[in-house]
């Protein structure tokens, strides 16, 4: 009677998985799932977002909402809001009502100085780790904004920075990487997609397997991850412009790999080029299709991931040009720029959330109107930043 019961219920298990539109295969020892159709869920979500507010705008004329090209937002233990205004090389502090406190950091390389800073996190102390790429360092700010230590010597540069286990810092690729010299020589093996520090920066462990596709522009740019971590220390890796999802080990170890349905391909569609003309190049990227553009997993261990419906068009697109200008003296000057069609737009369909449980079942969706350059979840709260259209980040409460 036992055995038949056991049977039953692998039965019962193995149709779900079925209905649910999965197919699981281990490939060299790791769990794959491949989620096809709407999911668990079916066509009806059993989750909602209620609007909460807006933070930031890009036609504001509060200089404290005005913000330029952010990147990131972070709550702290009291429920405070911090802006990354990243164009504006600066935090803005809000309180849990949305009223603007104080502006942490200025431009600048000194102590508590940031130049484009690209990331934020804070502990469970209040210190905020501010990542600061074009200063090769990550700066740790007290809550009132004083500096309180660098951390420095990161040799693939400060890419987004997490909390991990007790003491250690879980820290990803830049997003962007620039070529500066495409002839110098090239590593034989790629960098492992995630490293881990101890909280002074040394390197304690490195994980995550990029895919060589044997063109140094196509690496650099198919390799790009978004990441994030769960308060276990787990590390989930998005692939924006390859249909992947995984999901680490706090120790490093992959847990299992996903994918699914998409109605667009993700072939290559161009490799890009790298032109010289006397002492200057140029560098003309990969074209890519792209299938998410942000990932967080909420307090019941579900992964959202901001997907898409169908590629932009050429009239919804916007990108930010990077100049840089060279001094006599060794020094440069960066600068970004919003440019692009679509930057006067603010509604699209071509978004929506995708939400997996904890094994990388799909479990549904919810549809999108606008665009979606990021995505963080803290607490019941869940933010969709616009980083150049609106300059603004969208808060909503989960429900279900």
């Amino acid at each position: 009677m036992r055995t038949r019961t056991v049977l039953i219920s692998a039965l019962i298990v193995l149709a779900a998985t079925l209905a649910a539109g999965q197919k699981i295969e281990t490939v060299d020892g790791v769990k794959v799932v491949h989620n096809s159709g709407p999911g668990a869920w079916g066509k009806t979500p059993r989750v909602a977002l209620e609007p909460i507010r807006v933070l930031g705008d890009v036609d504001t004329a509060d200089e404290n909402m005005a913000f330029y090209m952010p990147s990131m937002i972070a709550v702290d233990g009291a429920g405070n809001l911090f802006v990354l205004d990243t164009g504006n090389h600066r935090i803005q502090k809000f309180g849990p009502d949305g009223r603007f406190l104080a502006t942490l950091g200025r431009q600048g390389q000194g102590p508590g100085e940031f130049y484009y800073p690209a990331w934020l996190t804070i502990d469970d102390t209040g210190f905020l780790y501010v990542t600061d790429p074009n200063n090769q360092r990550i700066e740790v700010l007290a809550a009132d904004g004083k500096d309180h230590k660098t951390i420095k010597g990161l040799d693939q540069g400060a890419g987004p920075v997490f909390l991990g286990k007790s003491g250690e810092l879980v820290t990803g690729s830049p997003r962007w990487l620039l070529v500066m010299n495409p002839d110098e020589k090239k590593p034989e093996t790629l960098p492992k997609l995630v490293k881990v520090l101890d909280r002074d920066g040394k390197p304690l462990r490195a994980f995550g397997e990029p895919v060589d596709f044997k063109n140094d522009l196509v690496n650099r740019s198919a390799n790009e991850t978004i990441m994030t971590v769960d308060a276990a220390g787990q590390v989930y890796l998005v692939f924006p412009v390859q249909n992947r999802i995984e999901k680490y080990a706090a120790d490093g170890r992959l847990l299992w790999r996903a994918d699914r349905e998409l109605p667009y391909s993700m072939e290559i569609k161009d490799k890009g080029e790298v032109k010289r003309d006397g002492g200057n190049m140029s560098v003309r990227g990969p074209q890519l299709n792209r299938c998410a553009s942000g990932v967080a997993v909420d307090a019941k261990g579900r992964i959202w991931v901001a997907g898409m419906t169908r590629q932009l068009k050429k009239e919804e697109q916007a990108g930010m040009a990077m100049s840089i200008a060279m001094d006599g003296s060794g020094g440069r000057t960066i600068g970004y720029k919003p440019q692009g069609d679509g930057l006067e737009l603010r509604k699209t369909d071509a978004y929506k959330l995708e939400v997996y449980d904890a094994e990388g079942a799909l479990l549904g969706s919810l549809p999108l109107d606008s665009f979606v350059d990021g995505l963080f979840i803290f607490g019941d709260r869940l933010f969709l930043l616009d980083k150049l259209r609106g300059a603004q980040f969208r808060e909503y409460k989960i429900k279900g």
